[in-house]
């Protein structure tokens, strides 16, 4: 008996370790078919866009399967969906440790750092993912658009350059690289990438707008007038691109066909007010080139038609004003020019205007008033010395020297060697009381030019 149990002991063990291991392995397959299910049903919900059902399988199936990288990676997807955007980068980034060899967990962490505005961050997981996989168009045109948007110019060009040279490179590639590129003043290789951009893609209206701008820039009209045309072509529902091709053709000197472009556009839209003022500006331009009376009659109609809602434009009220300055409607054009300047956002050249109609009704002080604040608006406008001696002329017929001398001061700032002005400094600082500052700006312009009889007069005077 004692050697029947010796004999049958080692076959009660192997049955035990054969039971064991198959109750194992029935577990392990129970389990895995359950992971199965539970991915299957977060697929299924999320295709119903039922997020939090998703979630829930997803987080079953981790854990069940702790280092299942696919579970991460989709449950980091479905956070970033729902807008939680800081457990789909914890996910994300788990995915990543647990495959370093897929590319995937990176681009989803790049796209959740470029939401979070990240967009360095972004760059890196973007470099990272194109190191694994170094051929994908996606990868490299995303980790340029980060590097453009985190304000990293070379490396954007870099990397749009990158983007390009691959065979599946979208149009959207040429178009980012001719924005780095315009905004780094490269503006013939500019040029050259986004006609790349709508070569690869013809309704690429973003990048033709680009090309519009930079050939205006090079005062290429006919070139700008055709991108402008297609753009036309394009978008149809918006007559704001029927009014840009309107004009540019009057820019480029033809106000016939502009009339006719715009007109077209108004049988489109009637009682459109941006036709309108677009018919307005043009025939106002075209009456002041040619001093021609019934082009200010049809300026003055379709600038009235523009300007009759509660609505409008201050670039509007400006051309309305300016037409009716023309006219000689001083008392109009001065309320209308006033009106002009309170509506936002300003045209800083109602107040320019809006001087001019109020100095000629002898109005001088809201005259200055309208030059002073245009002179906040538009600091280092080329005119600056001529509307610095205007507002001092105004200063000085209103009996206050002091304020004519210190804007005669900033325009001799920006006219330095000017003696005419000058001595129209030195007459204002001798107005006001300030003798020293007459006799030094006298001496200064005196050593300019020695003859000039004003400044001769001038130092003789506060010798």
């Amino acid at each position: 008996m004692r050697r029947f149990f010796r004999g049958f002991f080692p076959v009660l063990v192997v049955l035990a370790v054969a039971a064991l291991a198959a109750i194992v392995a029935y577990q392990a397959v129970a389990r895995d078919r359950e992971y199965q299910r539970l991915l299957a049903r977060g697929d299924a919900a999320l295709s119903e866009d039922q997020t939090f059902g998703a979630i829930e399988a997803y987080s079953g199936a981790i854990a069940l399967r702790p280092d299942s990288m696919l579970a991460h990676l989709r449950r980091g997807e479905t956070y970033q969906r729902r807008g939680d955007l800081d457990a789909a980068a914890h996910d994300f980034r788990a995915a990543a440790a647990l495959d370093p060899t897929s590319p995937r967990p990176l681009e989803g962490l790049g796209n959740v750092r470029y939401q979070m505005q990240r967009y360095a961050l972004a760059a890196d997981a973007y470099e990272s993912a194109l190191a694994l996989d170094d051929r994908t168009a996606r990868l490299a045109y995303k980790l340029a658009l980060s590097h453009y948007r985190a304000g990293e110019l070379e490396a954007a060009i870099a990397a749009a350059q990158r983007t390009t040279q691959l065979s599946d490179s979208p149009a959207e590639a040429y178009y980012l690289l001719g924005v780095c590129l315009r905004d780094r003043r490269k503006t013939e290789e500019a040029q050259h990438a986004f006609e790349r951009a709508v070569s690869l893609s013809p309704g690429f209206i973003a990048a033709r707008e680009e090309l519009s701008d930079l050939y205006a820039g090079q005062s290429r009209r006919s070139d700008e007038l055709d991108q402008l045309q297609i753009m036309a072509g394009l978008d149809r529902e918006h007559v704001e691109r029927q009014i840009a091709v309107g004009l540019a053709q009057a820019r480029a000197g033809h106000p016939e066909p502009a009339v006719l472009a715009l007109g077209t556009a108004l049988e489109r839209t009637p009682d459109q007010p941006l036709v309108y003022e677009a018919l307005g500006r043009v025939w106002l331009d075209d009456a002041e080139a040619r001093d021609d009376r019934t082009a200010l009659n049809k300026a003055l109609e379709a600038l009235e038609r523009a300007c009759s809602n509660p609505g409008s434009t201050s670039t509007a009220l400006t051309l309305y004003g300016r037409a009716l300055l023309r006219d000689g409607q001083l008392q109009r054009a001065e309320q209308t020019l006033l009106q002009a300047t309170t509506r936002f956002p300003v045209e800083p050249a109602a107040f320019l205007f809006y001087a001019t109609a109020a100095e000629r009704q002898n109005h001088l002080e809201a005259a200055r008033r309208a030059l002073v604040d245009y002179s906040s608006l538009a600091p280092d406008d080329a005119q600056l010395v001529a509307r610095a001696e205007r507002i001092a002329s105004l200063s000085q017929r209103l009996d206050d020297p002091a304020t004519a001398a210190r804007w005669l001061g900033r325009a001799v700032e920006a006219s330095p060697s000017d003696v005419r002005l000058l001595a129209l400094l030195g007459e204002a600082q001798l107005k006001s009381g300030d003798r020293d500052g007459a006799r030094a700006t006298a001496d200064r312009g005196l050593a300019i030019d020695p003859e000039h009889p004003a400044l001769r007069a001038l130092a003789r005077r506060v010798s």
